[in-house]
């Protein structure tokens, strides 16, 4: 025989067993009896704006499976950069993520020569799904060496700002450059990896790429490749050649055959015609700047010291490093990656900028300006 006791919890029980089958079954009985809407009623919640609300959830498309489709190549988006550039990696990682990595997920390594701010850290971890790690540059390998004679590197600093050479007075410029030419690829972060992607502050992608360049690089065992070519000032690299031939004719067996000395010499390594590829775009082999021809072609170029005494670049010294080392069918020009690094900017044409989507003037296009040493790349497999 059944209790008062025992008959009021059957009915409890039988009432909430009907409360949650119509809070599922009756999205607005749901709404009206949910916590929230009851506290509103009873608990006193201050009026405010209807956008505060947010959008229901049931106005969102559920989103695409961020995961890599396929095979991936062992590669790395590589930013070299302060917490002071962080609106600017903003706009370049958007980008980066919007035409390719939403659907190919490579991961980001950050470098920078102080550590990166939470703000950094957090901003840019909110633009991607894909793993980010942070490095601290070592600064050894960042700052001017000690061995280099100082009274020399002002003098040369003050000659240029005097003759108005871009970054001539820029001592971590130059940190920059010889970082870049011979040290990024050594960091510890970077060590599990064969490839990289690298992308600076305040460039921009143009186009939409449903295909893996990375993967490409790796299946065709390219080295380099590249978007826009140009001639370096001059002023800058007064003696940077007279190195490379001291280094050649010493290392005569480090030179690959059928590489693409053409592309930055017209008379058969007498003299540097200044072409080189922008190196601020940059997909490439981090073993072979490892391997043992480049290490010892950036040694003996840093031992002359004219990071400090001119003003090297690491586009020259890139790219004489890829002309020379690297056959030249190693060397890939990327013609379908609309990109742009003010000033200059390579526009896809025809069929290839309609595949992209791109949304750059097709008729600003740096390729054959004059400025431009494409031409040279084509004349290597004419």
């Amino acid at each position: 025989m059944m209790t008062p006791m025992r008959y009021v919890v059957l009915v409890l029980a039988i009432i909430i067993s009907l409360h949650f089958l119509l809070s599922f079954s009756h999205e607005e009985y749901g709404r009206a009896t949910s916590l929230s809407n009851i506290s509103e009623h009873f608990g006193g919640v201050k009026p405010h704006p209807p956008y505060q609300d947010g959008v229901p959830e049931e106005y969102y498309n559920e989103p695409a499976v961020s995961s890599p489709k396929g095979r991936r190549a062992n590669a790395t988006f590589v930013f070299l950069a302060r917490n002071g550039d962080l609106n600017g990696v903003i706009m370049s990682m958007k980008q980066v993520e919007d035409r390719f990595n939403k659907e190919f997920q490579y991961p980001y390594v950050f470098l920078n020569e102080e550590p990166f701010s939470d703000e950094f850290k957090d901003r840019v971890q909110t633009l991607t799904d894909a793993n980010i790690e942070f490095g601290l540059i070592p600064r050894d390998d960042w700052v001017q060496p000690t061995w280099i004679d100082e009274e020399r590197a002002t003098a040369a600093r003050n000659e240029m700002v005097k003759n108005n050479v871009i970054y001539g007075g820029s001592v971590p410029y130059r940190n920059m450059c010889r970082f870049n030419s011979g040290f990024f690829y050594r960091h510890e972060l970077l060590a599990k990896y064969k490839y990289y992607w690298r992308v600076e502050p305040d460039v921009n992608f143009f186009c939409d790429l449903h295909y893996d360049p990375l993967l490409l690089m790796q299946d065709q065992k390219k080295v380099y490749g590249f978007t826009v070519s140009l001639y370096e000032y001059p002023a800058t690299i007064p003696t940077l050649w007279d190195a490379v031939k001291e280094f050649v004719d010493t290392n005569p067996e480090l030179v690959a055959p059928d590489n693409a000395m053409s592309f930055v010499s017209d008379d058969g390594g007498k003299s540097y015609n200044n072409c080189h590829f922008w190196s601020n775009f940059e997909i490439g082999d981090l073993d072979f700047w490892r391997g043992e021809a480049y290490t010892k072609f950036f040694d003996f170029l840093d031992k002359k010291g004219g990071f400090y005494y001119e003003r090297w670049g690491d586009a020259p010294v890139h790219s004489i490093g890829a002309a020379l080392l690297a056959k030249k069918d190693q060397i890939h020009f990327f013609n379908d990656i609309g990109y742009r690094h003010n000033p200059f900017q390579h526009c896809p044409q025809g069929e290839a900028h309609k595949k992209g989507k791109c949304w750059c003037n097709p008729q600003e296009n740096f390729d054959y300006e004059w400025y431009s040493c494409l031409k040279r790349y084509d004349a290597l497999f004419a």
